[in-house]
């Protein structure tokens, strides 16, 4: 049996005041299009209340329009998709003279996705043309497996709002019943919100032939499971008491199985199609290419030989990686002790792109790492890849709490934050380029310019080296991450940049770049992967360039400040008002101050200090 996920019914709302004209949006022809038997599926009780001679002007009832956001690009595990067709199907049974369809769709948002449509007040845009690909692949990927289901996916390149607009309004009306994920962003749902207001403007405010319906369903847990007295506003502000009680406390449910061939199937084709809206960019078979969403030629960026990983999008390769990385190399039972690596493609799983556009669900992952510690092993590496999706749970979570403050660059704690926050062209393009003189930091910051990816423990680096050491507005890294992330997920990235500056309260952790370098990359193989101009130098010097005598230059043939910038910021005694003096490209900056590092190591590696192993289980 299947169970279904509790969901949220929206009240059309609208400042505007009531118009009584009513949304008609399909032709006497448009009804016929509806009935017509797909041919790649088997005839629907719909069919059967269809005459011979074609379909009364009373026969489509309602249109059941399900709505793939960016965060739910897959058929497996999707409770909105499986809400559409429930309703769908219950509604037909229970009225005999109902007659429904189910349209499936897709928008390639310009507020979202595309060039100079997308810009930020940071001078970045959301989505850059990496991740735009990886999305294009998602979407189309979709639509395939959409179609062995006998059904198919409507692309339109515009806002949904728009579409909603300009639906033709001759005919009979209908009833038009929207669901679609739930997400709690500003943005995201000021979208919702702009959807509703044209439904209502046609329909009338309240009426019950237009609704749009939220479901839940991008987490690990269920909102309404969590154990906080009925509301995330009593939830703590830090991770270890949240993930305490939410692990005593609540059971994860089963995933949902993908839908049946016989559950959802779409007839209509794309010539059919423009009798509903009469533009290009609109159809069963449209995709658009990086160009139509605004991209220009020279950001069809070729795969870089370097990256960890080929990242393809789509809910087919998502389940690909999945299978390979958990079941065909049995990597999940090393997952705590690797995680923390830089270079290669399993250190750690890369399920993150696939998670963060909703082609993988995060509990097909969690049942899949139970299935393995029944037939294989169960450790705290296979409990340590569940543990790591609690933390995107969280990162929702708190921004459902928060709200926007999450953007704010005093974040949660506001007022109580008196940091004098800066920000300088030139060292914010050092760190961006990977040219702070820090190995580390720039590597990282390379690999993310030329792949859309880098590790956990990079991320942690980079931020706290921006925020902390030179005293940035950190809101700048953030977005910059938005554009060129493959796995951008709005809640984790500003989640992670808004507690690694320490604006959300809780403990502030400020790395030591330097002894971090020495611990997670101990013979220096990131660095010299990413850094070519230091290949030849020495491991006692990778990390701590700044160090070479002249001679050591000419040796190793690299010129500091020409080959390789001097450090541009000291990381533990930078000032925080980032005065030129703190900038020790010069003979008169010593780096005696540069404190010196911890190398408490085991074997080469440095010892784990971490979290006691927790639980998981499901319902």
């Amino acid at each position: 049996m299947l169970t279904y996920p509790r969901v949220q019914r929206r009240k059309l709302s609208s400042t505007l005041l009531y118009r009584a004209s009513i949304f008609t949006l399909i032709t006497v022809s448009l009804v016929k299009i509806f009935v017509t038997t797909s041919a790649l599926s088997t005839p629907t009780p719909m069919a059967s209340k269809v005459s011979s001679k074609g379909a009364s002007s009373s026969s489509i009832n309602t249109l059941y329009i399900h709505w793939f956001r960016h965060g739910d690009l897959r058929i497996h595990d999707n409770p909105a998709l499986i809400h559409t067709i429930k309703v769908a199907n219950t509604h037909s049974k229970t009225s005999s003279s109902e007659c429904y369809r189910i349209l499936p769709i897709f928008f390639f948002d310009p507020r979202f996705v595309g060039g100079d449509s997308s810009k930020t007040p940071f001078g970045t845009i959301k989505c850059g043309p990496r991740r735009a690909k990886f999305l294009i692949e998602s979407v189309k990927n979709l639509r395939e497996n959409l179609s062995k289901l006998g059904s198919g996916l409507v692309v339109y390149l515009g806002k949904p709002e728009e579409f909603f607009e300009t639906l033709n309004t001759r005919g009979n009306p209908i009833a038009v019943k929207i669901a679609c994920q739930e997400e709690v962003a500003s943005e995201e749902k000021q979208v919702v919100s702009s959807v509703e207001e044209i439904l209502g403007n046609r329909y009338g405010l309240g009426s019950p032939s237009a609704s749009v319906t939220q479901v839940w369903g991008s987490t690990l847990y269920n909102l309404h499971d969590l154990p906080f007295g009925g509301s995330v506003k009593n939830m703590p502000d830090t991770f270890t008491p949240f993930r305490t009680k939410v692990e005593k406390n609540c059971a994860i449910e089963k995933p949902l199985p993908p839908p049946s061939k016989n559950q959802l199937q779409s007839t209509i084709t794309t010539a059919e199609l423009k009798i509903i809206i009469c533009k290009d960019n609109c159809s069963l078979d449209y995709l658009p290419t990086l160009k139509d969403l605004g991209y220009s030629c020279s950001d069809a960026l070729e795969e870089d030989p370097r990256g960890v990983l080929s990242f393809k999008g789509g809910e087919s390769a998502a389940l690909a990686r999945v299978q390979e990385y958990i079941w065909d190399k049995d990597m999940l039972k090393v997952y705590f002790d690797t995680r923390n690596g830089m270079l290669g493609p399993d250190y750690s799983s890369k399920f993150s792109p696939w998670l963060a556009h909703g082609c993988l669900s995060p509990r097909y992952v969690a049942e899949q790492c139970s299935k393995y510690e029944s037939q294989r092993v169960a450790n705290k590496s296979t409990y340590w890849l569940v543990f790591e999706l609690l933390w995107r749970d969280f990162f929702k979570f708190l921004a459902l709490k928060h709200g926007n403050s999450i953007f704010f660059l005093n974040g949660s704690v506001g007022s109580s934050n008196s940091r004098p926050w800066r920000y300088d062209r030139k060292y914010f393009d050092a760190w961006k380029e990977g040219k702070t003189g820090y190995p580390l930091v720039d590597a990282n910051m390379r690999e993310l310019k030329a792949t859309g990816f880098m590790s956990n423990r990079g991320r942690q680096n980079v931020c706290s080296f921006l925020a902390l050491d030179m005293n940035s507005d950190w809101r700048y890294g953030a977005y910059f991450f938005e554009q060129e992330l493959l796995d951008y997920d709005v809640y984790s990235n500003w989640g992670n940049w808004a507690s690694g500056a320490g604006v959300m309260g809780g403990r502030l952790n400020r790395f030591n770049i330097v002894k971090q370098s020495k611990d997670y990359d101990f013979d220096g193989d990131y660095v010299r992967h990413w850094l070519p101009e230091l290949k030849k130098v020495p491991l006692s010097l990778i990390h701590e360039p700044w160090k070479m005598s002249l001679q050591d230059q000419d040796i190793y043939g690299v010129k500091l400040g020409i080959d390789y910038p001097f450090p541009i910021v000291r990381p533990s005694s930078f000032s925080r008002h980032n005065d030129a003096s703190n900038s020790y490209g010069s003979k008169k900056n010593s780096t005696k101050n540069i404190p010196k590092e911890d190398e408490r190591m085991i074997g080469g590696k440095k010892e784990m200090k971490s979290l006691p192993k927790g639980s998981y289980r499901f319902h």
